[in-house]
C-alpha cells in the first residue's frame, strides 16, 4: 500500500484529533492490574493498539472493541509470558513487564521491537523493577523475572525515561508502603496513566512533576477512562498546514500539551487562535526560519515532532537549525526528503535546513513512524505527485492519515 499525494494544494477545513497512542498503550497494559473490567474511551484505531489487544488476548484477557471504545476484562488472565513475535511488533510492549509482575509476580518476555531509532536500552526499566523486588535474569534474548517479595523503595532515574517511569509506576502499585520515583518523566501521558491508576483506587501523586509517589495496594475494580488527545498528531496536522499553506481548525486537542510546537509556528509567521480545546491556524503569507530547535524531554521540544517540523521548515525563508538530543537515528527521513529536492546538511546530531527551495513530488519510503509523517507533510507542500510507501510505520501512530488530510482538502489517496 502507498499514499499518493498531489501536493501544492492549500489546505482548508477542520480535522479532529484522536486519542494519544503514547497514553493508551501503557493504560491498556495497566488494565491487567484492575482484575476487573476497564472501559477505555477515545482509543485510536492504530496498529500498535491492535498489537496490545493481541498481547492482552494471549495473556487470557477478554477484549472487545466498539468504535473508539475498548473494553478489557482482565479477571480471566492466565498467562505471564509474551511471545517473541508479539514483543517484536512494537517498542511499547515492554511496558507490560511491570504490569504482569505486579499482577502475577513473574514474567517472561523478549526484548521489544519498534522503530529503529538507535539504541534504546531497557536497563533503566530493569533497574527500577529490581529496586521493587524483582529478580531478573537475561538469558537467550529473554527477560525472565520473578518476585519473591514486593518491596517499596526509592527509584532515582538518571534520565527521565518515559518507559522506565511507567514500568516503575505499574509495579509499585503492588508494593505496600511508599515508592518514590525521582527524575520521573513529566509527559502528559504519564499524567493520564496516573489518572487511570487513581480510578483503580491507588494513592498516587506527582505525575507531571519530576517526583512521583505511589502507595501500593492490590486493585480489584472495574473502571472507565477517557484517553487524552494525541499531542503529536495535533502538531502534525498544524505542521501540514504550515507546509501546504491555507487555514484550518484542529479540534479536540489540549493546546498546552504541544505549546512548544505552536510557539514555533507563531514565530515562523503563522496566525494562531488557540482555544481551550481547538486551534485555528492560518498560513497565507511566506514563513520565515525560526530559532534553533533542540529536542529535549517534556516540557522541552518533543523529539516526535521534530521530523514533521523539519519537513515544514523546508518552506521557511532562511536556515533552520535542528539538534536531536533523544534518538541518534532520528534523521533517517532526511535522505528521503532529499529525493524531493530538500537542501539539508547534517553533522552528527545537528541538521541545517535551507528553506524556500521548491520541492517536487517523488517516490519515498517511510522507515519509521514520525519520519513517515514528515514525508507526508513535505509532500503536501511539494509540486507534483508523491508516493509514500512503508505505511505500516505511519499506521502505528496515525489513524487513517489519508482521511484526516482529505478533511483538510488535501488530494491524498491510499492505494495498492
Amino acid at each position: 500500500m502507498i499514499l499518493r499525494i498531489n501536493g501544492g494544494i492549500k489546505l482548508c477545513g477542520s480535522v479532529t484529533v484522536h486519542g494519544a497512542k503514547n497514553s493508551v498503550l501503557p493504560i491498556m497494559a495497566a488494565s491487567i492490574l484492575a482484575e476487573g473490567e476497564s472501559v477505555i474511551h477515545n482509543c485510536p484505531d492504530l496498529r500498535d493498539v491492535d498489537v496490545s489487544i493481541k498481547i492482552l488476548n494471549y495473556l487470557g484477557c477478554c477484549v472487545s472493541r466498539s468504535g473508539s471504545t475498548v473494553t478489557i476484562d482482565s479477571s480471566t488472565m492466565n498467562h505471564s509470558d509474551i511471545p517473541d513475535a508479539l514483543m517484536r511488533e512494537m517498542r511499547s510492549s515492554v511496558v507490560f513487564l511491570g504490569a504482569i509482575l505486579a499482577r502475577t509476580g513473574e514474567a517472561v518476555l523478549s526484548y521489544p521491537g519498534g522503530c529503529e531509532l538507535g539504541p534504546r536500552p531497557i536497563d533503566l526499566h530493569l533497574k527500577a523493577l529490581r529496586t521493587l523486588g524483582a529478580d531478573i535474569e537475561e538469558k537467550g534474548g529473554n527477560i525472565i523475572c520473578k518476585v519473591r517479595e514486593f518491596r517499596s523503595g526509592r527509584i532515582d532515574l538518571p534520565i527521565p525515561s518515559v518507559g522506565a517511569t511507567e514500568n516503575a509506576m505499574l509495579m509499585a502499585s503492588r508494593c505496600r508502603g511508599q515508592t518514590v520515583i525521582t527524575n520521573a518523566a513529566r509527559e502528559p501521558e504519564i499524567e493520564d496513566l496516573q489518572a487511570y491508576l487513581r480510578r483503580l483506587g491507588l494513592n498516587i501523586h506527582g505525575a507531571g512533576t519530576s517526583i512521583i509517589t505511589i502507595e501500593g495496594q492490590p486493585c480489584k475494580k472495574s473502571v472507565e477512562h477517557k484517553i487524552i488527545p494525541d499531542r503529536i498528531v495535533a502538531a502534525t496536522y498544524a505542521l501540514a498546514v504550515a507546509s501546504a499553506g491555507g487555514k484550518a481548525e484542529i479540534l479536540k486537542i489540549e493546546p498546552k500539551h504541544f505549546s512548544t510546537v505552536t510557539d514555533v509556528l507563531s514565530e515562523a509567521g503563522c496566525d494562531l487562535e488557540i482555544r481551550p480545546d481547538s486551534l485555528k491556524i492560518v498560513c497565507e503569507r511566506p514563513l520565515k526560519a525560526v530559532r534553533p530547535i533542540v529536542t529535549a524531554p517534556y516540557p522541552g521540544f518533543p523529539t516526535d515532532a521534530q521530523p514533521p517540523l523539519m519537513a515544514a521548515s523546508l518552506k521557511f525563508e532562511g536556515t533552520t537549525v535542528f539538534v536531536e538530543n533523544i534518538f541518534e537515528n532520528r534523521y533517517r527521513h532526511i535522505s528521503e526528503l532529499r529525493r524531493m529536492g530538500a537542501d539539508i546538511r547534517t553533522e552528527g546530531r545537528v541538521a541545517l535546513i535551507c528553506g524556500r527551495k521548491e520541492l517536487h513530488g517523488a517516490s519515498v519510503e517511510a522507515t519509521d513512524l514520525r519520519g513517515g509523517a514528515a514525508l507526508a507533510v513535505a509532500a503536501l507542500g511539494a509540486i507534483g505527485q508523491s508516493r509514500i510507501s512503508g505505511l505500516k510505520h505511519i499506521d502505528r501512530g496515525y489513524e487513517r492519515l489519508e482521511a484526516a488530510l482529505s478533511n483538510l482538502g488535501a488530494d491524498v489517496v491510499r492505494m495498492e
